[in-house]
């Protein structure tokens, strides 16, 4: 049997939350009912954020009391323990969090500063081990700040251990703003890997200066097996100049599936999946082999 890769789906939360146009409710619940159908396992919703600072995550908690009935891992993005506790509160058992590897990422996206930003982190860690909820965690701009600039593997490694001795479910090394380089990838998740295990570590991946793909391939190559990725390509971070989409879900299903391995995505439903996103948003999505894989899958 072909070895399993598991991609978490972000369209409906880091692919729409910096969308200039704002979808409602209804058609972001119509929009995870189509994500539903690619046979995706795990599925972000949205972010239990102040409406004022992410409008478009407004109504999160209404969309996570009409989720689609499926066997998948739903997901959200928390912003701190309030945000962990409305989560909980709609029912929601995965989340994620994001902690950035710089000082000025911190203070620009979340207006604290490197070590506040971690202590909260290891708070919402802490606790949610107690209560049994399973805990992405996020290591923004682990190789590049759009304020700072290059970040050193060295420092990011001491990041990491520190972040796994609070036992999150998953930890992901996150390349924010599109930055990365195969090489840096495949030397630092090699070195996370042989620490770790696969088990516990995932990557998200942006595609600004075109290397999402072979970012992916890196992080295959060592050992990596868990992915973020958008339908369309759609996304970005608000506070991250420069960032664009993240890479498209169905770029990395074609480059897993055609080395071997086995994401238990349905194409034809993907990309039914982006022509819906791409009508709801009034722009046309897709990623690098969109035109392909449609001209294949017709």
């Amino acid at each position: 049997m072909a070895e399993k890769v598991v991609i978490k789906e972000v369209a409906a939360r880091d692919g729409l939350q910096a969308q200039p146009k704002h979808l409602t409710v209804e058609q972001r619940i119509a929009l995870l009912g189509a994500l539903v159908e690619t046979g995706v396992s795990e599925l972000e919703i949205g972010s239990f954020v102040s409406p004022k600072a992410v409008p478009q995550m407004a109504g999160t908690d209404e969309i996570a009391a009409n989720l689609p009935p499926a066997q998948l891992a739903y997901s959200a993005l928390v912003p701190n323990m309030k945000g962990y506790e409305l989560a909980v509160r709609a029912g929601i058992r995965s989340h994620a969090i994001a902690l950035a590897a710089t000082e000025e990422m911190n203070q620009n996206n979340i207006r604290k500063g490197l070590e506040d930003t971690f202590t909260m982190g290891e708070e919402i860690l802490d606790r949610a081990a107690a209560e049994g909820v399973d805990i992405h965690a996020y290591l923004a701009v682990a190789f590049e700040c759009p304020y700072e600039g290059a970040v050193e593997e060295s420092l990011v490694l001491e990041q990491v251990d520190r972040l796994m001795q609070h036992q999150p479910a998953r930890l992901m090394i996150a390349d924010t703003i599109g930055a990365a380089n195969p090489a840096a990838v495949h030397s630092m998740m090699r070195k996370l890997v042989d620490r770790y295990g696969s088990e516990r570590l995932g990557c998200h991946f942006h595609d600004t200066r075109a290397m999402g793909l072979a970012n992916v391939y890196a992080a295959l190559q060592a050992g990596v097996r868990q992915f973020d990725a958008s339908a369309g390509g759609l996304g970005g971070c608000p506070f991250a100049p420069g960032a664009k989409g993240n890479v498209a879900t169905e770029d990395v299903v074609m480059l897993c599936e055609s080395i071997g391995y086995d994401t238990g995505l349905n194409m034809p439903k993907l990309l039914e999946a982006v022509a819906l996103l791409s009508d709801m948003i009034g722009a046309p999505q897709g990623g690098r082999a969109h035109t392909w894989l449609s001209k294949q899958c017709a």
